[in-house]
């Protein structure tokens, strides 16, 4: 427990920093014992999160500026009402408003049709229709505010933030007049072709992370354990869905990042119900099914690189590459370093990519809205943990679109012993 006169003497000496950062620090110094115990999470690093908490304590000023954004945010998330998937204006086909239901990016209305059907596609173009009668925005709001409220809990301890972040998640998975059944059988519709498709299980790819920020709750009274049982008997309900669906067997074949998505999803899932062995398996095919096949020799994704927005499906491809070698890293064998005979790995295929977010090179493919070097920033800091080479944390300091309170040095922080 720190004493009142060593908190006095620390909120003198952080007012000279910024007020607001030492209100954030402050609230950290206070909060209860650093030393919690942490469920075992399948992508992020318990250890780490500790580690960068006790650097917190001690004024550690590389995290100052992201725990004051966190907390700005956290702040700001307080006032998100809760979110359901009852509250679209379209009915699903079952006419049964609790099933999640969503509208294809790339699909405009046909101008060769007077009705417009069957809708054609557009690649990288957003209808701006989607989320008008849909329920994918809510979705993504309520993940992400889930996110940010756990992480700032996490840091401060505040249980206002806890208690919305359980609101959320009750509203959302738990209560009966307004959670949303477990599965995406109408995700991703396209009208005149389609009410649903297994490409729709793309926008659930932010459970495999949030099943960790959830599970920094542990410790609030605001999320009793029994609500936590709960949340995760609806994902073990939902990943039987994903495996056992015709939706979800026709997403496991995706030769794109569709599939790389849809093996972290079940890992990450598969893990948190219980059901290690099916997460052994997957990650085990991962190798060829996934690392081979879609990394090129010299580290190029070529499937990605086809897109029009290649540069962000490029990244994001490769953020689901490692997420499944962190998942596979809990379960104790490595994908980080593995290598095929003629060199294609994950580690190619960041470092392919280094370059053109350096400015090095110049994006030579497809990318019809705004290139964005920054987006390789998290990926970078998670190599140099990863492989303890300091050459991406260079790689690192030299991209343009930085703004030093990124949420990611909260979660992959560069430790003092990787010089």
């Amino acid at each position: 427990m720190t004493s009142l006169r060593p908190v006095r003497f620390e909120r003198i000496w952080l007012m000279r920093i910024t007020p607001l950062l030492a209100l954030v620090v402050v609230i950290v110094l206070e909060s209860r014992s650093l030393a919690v115990e942490l469920p075992r999470l399948v992508i992020l690093d318990a250890n780490g999160l500790i580690q960068i908490k006790e650097r917190l304590q001690n004024r550690d000023p590389p995290f100052g500026t992201a725990l004051t954004k966190l907390n700005r945010d956290a702040e700001r998330a307080l006032d998100v009402k809760p979110l359901s998937v009852t509250e679209k204006n379209l009915s699903p086909p079952t006419g049964d408003k609790h099933d999640y239901m969503s509208i294809a990016p790339y699909w405009w209305p046909n101008p060769a049709t007077p009705n417009g059907l069957p809708f054609i596609r557009r690649d990288g173009e957003v209808n701006p229709e989607r989320d008008r009668s849909s329920d994918r925005r809510r979705l993504e709001n309520m993940t992400q505010t889930v996110q940010t409220l756990a992480l700032g809990y996490f840091f401060t301890a505040r249980e206002d933030y806890a208690a919305r972040a359980a609101k959320l998640l009750r509203v959302w998975f738990l209560d009966s007049a307004t959670k949303m059944n477990p599965h995406l059988k109408y995700a991703q519709a396209v009208p005149g072709r389609n009410t649903g498709r297994g490409a729709g299980i793309i926008e659930t790819h932010e459970f495999a992370e949030l099943i960790d920020f959830v599970s920094l709750l542990k410790n609030s009274k605001a999320w009793p354990a029994r609500e936590h049982q709960q949340w995760q008997d609806w994902m073990k309900t939902y990943l039987t869905w994903l495996v056992e669906s015709a939706e979800g067997k026709a997403e496991a074949k995706a030769e794109n990042n569709h599939g790389t998505w849809y093996d972290v999803q079940v890992a990450a899932l598969a893990i948190f119900t219980a059901r290690d062995e099916l997460a052994k398996n997957l990650l085990t095919d991962f190798r060829d099914k996934r690392i081979a096949a879609q990394i090129q020799p010299d580290g190029r994704q070529a499937r990605e690189l086809t897109r029009t927005r290649a540069w962000d499906y490029a990244i994001f491809n490769l953020e689901a590459l490692f997420d499944a070698a962190s998942i596979a890293e809990t379960l104790g064998f490595d994908l980080w370093n593995y290598q095929t005979s003629d060199g294609r790995s994950i580690r190619k295929a960041l470092d392919w990519l280094i370059p053109f977010a350096t400015g090095e090179s110049k994006w030579a493919h497809s990318q019809i809205t705004p290139f964005q070097p920054e987006k390789l920033g998290p990926l970078l800091r998670r190599a140099y943990v990863a492989y303890r080479d300091p050459a991406y944390e260079r790689a690192l300091s030299k991209l343009k679109g930085l703004t030093g309170d990124e949420r990611w040095e909260l979660l992959y922080a560069k430790m003092p012993q990787l010089k």
